[in-house]
């Protein structure tokens, strides 16, 4: 098997339904992205399915709560309890399904904003037009007060990093690769850019969509590490044998 990494978008909240950029400012998933992100880990999570739970190795989620709660949703069945819990939620309400570890983890948090926190992007545009500046690209400038594209860089190339050294080095193979896959639960900017840092792209060719409890999945081409790429329709369905 060829080591997987699955990056899923926190469920929708008041602000991203609304298109606010939401960095630093903490919300609850709305009772719909609560119901969508069930959903997802009905579909998604199982041994015959895109995320299959036992071959998790570790799992980092962002400080935020939104991204918290949405893998508690997910209910992927860890063995350990959840780091912002006092106990793991009881063997018949969530039957244990991975040995996974889980690690919050600021490398993921979404990009910071600075002024532009909770503003739509229209808004962003009349205020910079207000100003006499000109049009705005994330990819390219960044957010006055907040991080620019190098500072989310450095955070991400280091995960990416540690990723491959410690997990999918030594993941190739038909026997290591059975526990070597990583999941990533985040936020919709900072997961745009994971993908292209994976891949090595600088942001500016950012041409990435993931909408609220989307799910990509990230891995390795010609299994080799030094291949990575992004896989499109990840999720393929074994005919039964005749």
């Amino acid at each position: 098997m060829t080591p997987r990494c699955f990056i899923i978008r926190h469920g929708e909240t008041e602000w991203s339904l609304n298109g606010r950029h939401t960095g630093v400012t903490d919300l609850p998933l709305t009772a719909n992205g609560e119901k969508r992100i069930k959903a997802t880990g009905k579909a998604l999570l199982g041994n015959d399915r895109l995320i299959v739970p036992k071959n998790l190795v570790h799992i980092y989620v962002s400080p935020r709560h939104r991204a918290q709660r949405t893998l508690e949703l997910l209910q992927i069945g860890c063995r350990e309890r959840l780091p912002w819990n006092e106990r793991r939620k009881p063997e018949n309400e969530e039957p244990i399904r991975t040995e996974a570890h889980v690690e919050i983890t600021d490398a993921i948090r979404e990009w910071d904003y600075g002024e532009y926190e909770g503003l739509t992007s229209k808004q962003i545009r009349e205020l910079r037009e207000k100003n006499g500046q000109g049009p705005w690209d994330i990819w390219t400038e960044g957010c006055p007060g907040g991080e620019t594209p190098e500072d989310v860089i450095r955070r991400l190339d280091g995960l990416i990093a540690d990723i491959r050294e410690k997990y999918h080095s030594k993941g190739f193979g038909s026997s290591a690769g059975h526990k070597s896959d990583v999941l990533i639960v985040a936020h919709g900017h900072i997961l745009r850019a994971f993908a292209m840092r994976w891949i090595g792209k600088p942001l500016s060719e950012t041409a990435l969509i993931l909408e609220a409890g989307g799910v990509g999945t990230l891995s390795y081409e010609h299994h080799n590490i030094d291949e990575p790429a992004i896989i499109l329709g990840g999720f393929v369905v074994e005919g039964e044998e005749d």
